[in-house]
């Protein structure tokens, strides 16, 4: 399924239908008074997250929802029947912003979560309703309010306990093929990954946390250098990093000072959070080679990996699984909420 992270769709709540214009017409009753009933409510237009859903794609090319409008109002005090309500399902994680003014609406994060974006059109009033003491036949009806109608902005931030931060050809989709079911593009040349791949790792004592591989990040990347914010934007909501840095790098501390510095320079919060230190390929050393140090003070851990051979890798996952769970801990303790 081709993942796609932005959207823009334009949204028409429905129109309200009009009241009615009638006198009541019964045999032996003269002079019936007016019945003429209210139109409906036009449906309005939600958001709702979908726990289902991970990408955007239904909205790319289905670009305007509509919803139902109101029926008008009928004698005998009838209301019209109102327009069903739609709703819009969308991945968990998703930021919505009114496409013009770039406001941010609101932020679905959590299944089920609802966000209200078009309104429907109040029903006008019917004959009925004017009906006074003095003015006891009205001729007067009101037409339905039209609906909202905007253009909202879909920008997809994922939701993963662990994000995979490395250069192009750093070994992230080969380590999250290996620790768990997901099969990201792998290939031996730069950005083989375009999009997000999201993993769930199993450890034993049912023990789960999803992590995500994010395309290769170059630098000028937070100026939108090479896949730019198509990266960056996706690290925004993970609880940890991990640094990832070639043996095979030309000088990996400078590998990983870069890193350091674009995801600074996107966003300092992000870069504050908590990371893990990974040197991978380490099968590619010759068998007395030492394992390139990286002075990493931030770090809470450093572990250096070879996903084709499969050494340290469990090391890596208890690593990760014990720094979720601490930062799950304080962040349900009151820390600060993820961005």
């Amino acid at each position: 399924m081709k993942f796609i992270d932005r959207a823009v769709i334009r949204v028409t709540a429905g129109t309200g239908g009009s009241g009615a214009c009638s006198f009541r017409r019964e045999a032996y009753v003269p002079k019936g008074g007016p019945d003429g009933g209210d139109g409906g409510r036009g449906g309005s237009i939600f958001l709702k997250a979908d726990p289902h859903l991970t990408t955007l794609l239904d909205y790319r090319y289905r670009t305007h929802r509509k919803a139902d409008r109101g029926q008008h109002g009928l004698g005998s005090n009838k209301t019209g029947k109102s327009g069903e309500d739609v709703y819009l399902p969308i991945p968990p994680g998703t930021v919505v912003r009114n496409a013009e003014t770039g406001v941010v609406l609101d932020e679905l994060v959590n299944p089920g979560d609802t966000l209200l974006v078009a309104k429907g059109g109040r029903g006008g009033r019917g004959n009925a309703q004017f009906a006074t003491a003095t003015h006891q036949a009205p001729r007067e009806w009101e037409p339905g309010e039209e609906g909202e109608d905007r253009s909202i902005e879909l920008v997809l931030k994922l939701i993963a306990d662990v994000g995979l931060v490395g250069e192009p050809n750093a070994g992230k989709s080969t380590l999250l093929s290996v620790v768990s079911a997901a099969r990201p593009k792998i290939a031996d040349y730069p950005f083989t990954t375009l999009f997000p791949n999201l993993g769930v790792v199993e450890l034993p004592g049912q023990r789960t946390f999803v992590m995500a591989d994010i395309p290769g990040l170059i630098e000028g990347a937070h100026e939108g250098r090479g896949l730019g914010d198509q990266f960056l934007q996706h690290i925004e909501r993970t609880k940890v990093l991990v640094f990832m840095v070639p043996v095979d790098s030309d000088d990996p501390q400078a590998a990983y000072d870069r890193l350091r510095a674009e995801v600074r320079a996107f966003d300092p919060d992000v870069a504050a959070k908590e990371h893990v230190v990974v040197v991978t390929k380490i099968d590619l050393l010759p068998p007395d080679a030492e394992v390139p140090t990286i002075h990493a003070a931030e770090a809470r851990a450093s572990v250096a990996i070879s996903s084709v051979a499969q050494r340290g890798i469990d090391q890596l996952n208890e690593a990760l699984w014990k720094l979720v769970a601490d930062t799950s801990s304080s962040e349900a303790d009151g820390g600060a909420p993820l961005p």
